[in-house]
């Protein structure tokens, strides 16, 4: 993105004196939008050489004079503001840098990340926006010089308000505070806050051109589907999948060429954009949620402004906009509602229409029957019941429908004259029990969405939609409904797919004709019915053996699969792509697949194998080659295993696991892995019969123990040097540790029986920063003796559900606590009577103060809350809550001084 700084960052790199030091020759071209190989090596050259090269023309000789000039030496260049991509003329440009001395450098900015890929030996370092107090920092010296604003406070509160604006881009920043450094008048800074930024001219922004530049660089089709992304609120997170359907539907795309299809050309585009930070990717699932900076969302509604709207609570409705936009967003609330059926008569020419806001119920008739145009329709915004009139059908142009968590009960008959329809998403609309009888005629179907639909069986001829490319879920009808084998039909089917109630395959046969294997399925969802109980086990081995998929796979998920044992294929290494596999409630199943054998799985969740008795070497398989088995996994889980005994795994297995979590396998005796060199995250619950020693985790991060009293070991501990968060629980009293890591910084005593606190030489942690005791039975010996005032950065202590020894009905005692405590969370202790008051004065740091369901807690304190206190919480203590109401209670003037004061009773809240 423009604006960001990475011409000034190489600035301040080549500039500075100590950069300086390291180079012998040094050179600084603005490559910008003509990528000249002959201009670049020519300024290069006369920046490196006294001698001027203005005379010389040919490349070659340029390039000859260049190189002589760097052999041997070493030489800092930067090339800032590349758009070139070209790798052949990266590759001509570099020949006269190769024979430089080791250590020189070429730093490269540019906008693009294909520019990087090409040009980089080294990973890139992409700029992020500036943090809230450093873009206040710089927009104040730009707008004051000094920075200083003590003298004109309503002005900063304005300029705080136009730094949100910017949101974190320093150009924009830089601009805006130059624009008002010479005025003080507070009228003109009101002026800039409510100001849209395009009102500017050039001569007074460079917000504008510099954004600009970005746009005008893309390629004709990627103008058109930026400019169409106006109708993209700001601040809103969006599907990459999901744009490119619009695009689709509005025909942005160009055609395919040969094989390629329409979709792909729309992943390309989005990619492209990407590259060039018009979208921003912020998260790495397997969703791909993108986002626009503010300022981009700006520039798209520059360029598309003609024809694109976003319309609001704040946004003018005049009837000459409305009448010549094309494409419509709605941000429609309770209070515009009815403004909506003032202009609806003037949509005929609306090509897009998506309906954003938190709507009760819409009836779409009258906005159907006028906008006859149509290519994309939203209302999956509309919380109620969604009335879709027969009328629908007259929208012949519709490409792309959204009602997806709608209230939608039935679509009506003539919804199957949408011949043009491409994308149908119906996702989690419950209400919805069925698609309309003669569905199978929406021909240019593409993308059918209805996970989590109340729809109990599909369409009957579904195999006759054979554009079909997305399919969320295929419900294997009864009887005379719809049969598996219909799948085999649609060929394009690709991606995720969810097939359900597989019970109903009556002939496994019919399970090949779906021809899992010839498609390029990367997430298989294969579900029964979780209350079916299987007259043949070997009947559904069959089943699942011919519904064998494509190694394009990536996921696989099963559940409440009636075999005894899995078919060869599940687990087979030529799954190679294979990095997540959950297999869950398979009762009848008397082993594990031999899953150790895939070489790039990852993530493994199992769950519900009440069959499973003994894990050992086949669940590794017996791979032809000499990986190591589970080479590649990182997250393992096992979960609800009850009848699960034995564990017996070689040494080698599990060479890169992160995380290792057992759940309520309560028959479990052993045995854990012995070494896991690389586990961060170490979790074992309710499994009491668990004997096993602890692992050798040299770099564990985290581990929490829970009902699991056998497990031995504890010595070990210490040697845990990275760890940062323990919770031991029901085994503490057995344990032999006496040591803790001295990184400690979290540590969670849980459902403890006579915990002796000292015992653990806590002084010995000296990074702990907080220390939670939940539901122990009986606290053993006086806090003084817990030495928790020799924990230097101890800053949260919690204690929830505790009885001690000697039926203490005061706390925190006085000394206990140590003066670093922040924050202090009281909960459940029925015992407590009364908060000591010299514990709580002791407590000169203490910023939050929270107590709940104590009672028979009936007095605070004799003194003031102490002044640091920011925050008071009261909960459900019935006898305090009078003493504390606000101005009239007992307490009141001991914590009226306390900002904020939250008091939840009984009966009702109050604050």
């Amino acid at each position: 993105m423009g604006g960001l700084g990475k011409t000034t960052l190489a600035q301040l790199v080549y500039n500075d004196d100590e950069v300086k030091k390291h180079f012998e020759l040094k050179a600084w071209v603005c490559v910008s939008e003509e990528f000249d190989i002959s201009r670049v090596t020519k300024t290069v050259l006369q920046s490196v050489s006294s001698a001027s090269a203005k005379d010389v023309t040919d490349l070659n000789s340029l390039q000859v004079e260049l190189k002589e000039m760097f052999t041997g030496r070493k030489f800092l260049i930067v090339l800032d503001d590349v758009w070139n991509e070209s790798y052949v003329d990266w590759e001509d440009l570099r020949i006269p840098f190769k024979d430089g001395a080791h250590g020189s450098k070429i730093i490269v900015t540019t906008r693009s990340k294909r520019v990087a890929t090409i040009m980089g030996t080294v990973s890139s370092h992409i700029l992020k926006e500036l943090s809230k107090e450093a873009c206040w920092e710089l927009f104040a010296k730009h707008a004051s010089g000094a920075g200083d604003f003590t003298a004109h406070r309503e002005l900063e509160r304005i300029g705080r308000e136009i730094v949100k604006k910017c949101k974190g881009v320093p150009l924009a920043l830089k601009t805006l505070g130059g624009l008002l450094r010479s005025t003080l008048d507070v009228g003109e800074w009101e002026k800039i806050l409510k100001s849209d930024i395009w009102d500017f001219t050039d001569e007074q922004s460079k917000i504008l051109p510099a954004l600009r530049l970005s746009y005008h660089y893309l390629p004709s089709p990627l103008k058109r589907c930026f400019a169409y992304c106006s109708v993209i609120p700001k601040d809103r997170e969006f599907e990459k999948e999901d744009l490119i359907l619009l695009w689709m539907a509005e025909n942005l795309l160009e055609q395919p060429k040969r094989s390629k299809r329409m979709e792909e050309v729309g992943d390309e585009y989005f990619n492209d954009l990407v590259s060039r930070s018009f979208f921003q990717q912020q998260s790495n699932d397997s969703r791909s949620i993108f986002g626009m900076h503010d300022l981009i969302v700006d520039l798209a509604k520059h360029v598309s402004r003609r024809y694109c709207f976003l319309l609001d609570d704040n946004t003018s409705k005049e009837i000459a906009m409305i009448k010549r936009a094309r494409h419509l967003t709605y941000a429609m609330s309770e209070k515009n509602f009815f403004e909506f059926s003032n202009f609806v008569s003037e949509t005929p020419r609306w090509r897009t229409f998506l309906l954003r806001g938190d709507l009760p119920e819409m009836n779409a008739n009258e906005f159907v029957m006028n906008a006859r145009c149509l290519r994309a329709l939203s209302l999956s915004c509309v919380r109620g019941k969604v009335e879709v009139p027969d009328s629908i059908g007259e929208l012949r142009h519709l490409r792309y429908l959204n009602l997806s968590g709608s209230e939608i009960e039935r679509l009506p008959e003539a919804f199957s004259k949408l011949y043009n329809l491409q994308t149908l998403k119906l996702a989690n609309c419950q209400n919805l029990a069925k698609l309309p009888k003669d569905f199978c005629r929406l021909i240019n179907l593409r993308y059918l969405d209805i996970a989590g639909s109340g729809l109990r069986d599909m369409p009957t001829q579904m195999g006759e939609l054979k554009n079909l490319q997305k399919l969320s879920t295929f419900i294997v009808g009864k009887e005379d409904g719809t049969k598996i084998g219909e799948l085999g039909e649609l060929a394009g089917l690709r991606g995720e797919i969810c097939i359900r109630e597989l019970q109903n395959v009556i002939n496994a046969d019919d399970a090949l004709e779906a021809r899992l294997r010839d498609k390029n399925f990367e997430v298989l969802k294969l579900e029964w019915d979780v209350d079916y109980e299987t007259d043949s086990t070997e009947h559904e081995r069959n089943v699942l053996d011919n519904l064998l998929p494509s190694t394009t796979l990536k996921k696989l998920a099963i559940s409440d699969y009636g075999g005894t044992k899995f078919p060869s294929w599940i687990g087979d290494e030529s799954f190679y792509n294979i990095v997540h596999v959950r297999l869950y409630n398979c009762k009848y199943c008397l082993s594990l697949p031999p899953l150790g054998q895939l070489p790039s799985l990852k993530e493994l969740y199992i769950s519900g194998f009440d069959a499973i008795v003994r894990v050992g070497p086949e669940f590794c398989g017996s791979s032809s080659s000499s990986a190591k088995p589970f080479a590649s996994l990182e997250s393992l889980k096992f979960y609800n295993m009850s009848y699960w005994e034995e564990w017996l795994m070689p040494d080698e297995a599990f060479p890169k696991l992160k995380s290792l979590s057992i759940s309520r396998c309560k028959k479990l005796t052993g045995d854990l892995p012995r070494l896991l060199p690389y586990l961060t995250e170490f979790s074992i619950w309710a499994c009491p019969e668990l004997a096993s020693s602890l692992p050798m985790m040299p770099i564990v991060n985290n581990v929490d123990l829970e009902d699991c009293e056998k497990i031995t070991g504890y010595d070990v501990v210490e040697s845990f040097g990275c760890l940062e968060g323990l919770g031991i629980s029901k085994c503490l009293e057995s344990t032999t540790c006496r040591s803790l890591p001295a990184g400690l910084k979290i540590l969670v005593f849980r459902n403890g029986q006579n915990l002796e606190i000292p015992l653990l030489n806590l002084y010995d942690c000296p990074n702990l920063t907080e220390i939670w005791i939940i539901n122990c039975e009986k606290v053993i010996n006086s806090g003084m003796r817990w030495n928790l005032q020799g924990i230097p950065n101890l800053t949260t202590f919690r204690i929830t559900t505790c009885t001690f020894e000697n039926n203490l009905e005061s706390f925190p005692e006085e000394g206990l606590l140590p003066s670093t405590i922040t924050e202090l969370q009281i909960w459940d202790l029925e015992w407590l009577k009364t908060l000591d008051s010299n514990g709580l004065q002791q407590l000169t740091s203490l910023t939050s103060l929270s107590i709940g369901n104590c009672l028979n807690l009936q007095t605070i304190t004799e003194k003031v809350l102490p002044s640091s206190l920011l925050s008071f919480t009261l909960y459900k203590c019935p006898l305090l809550e009078e003493k504390c109401e606000r101005e009239k209670g007992e307490y009141w003037n001991k914590i009226a001084h306390i900002p904020t004061i939250t008091i939840y009773k009984l009966t009702r809240s109050r604050y």
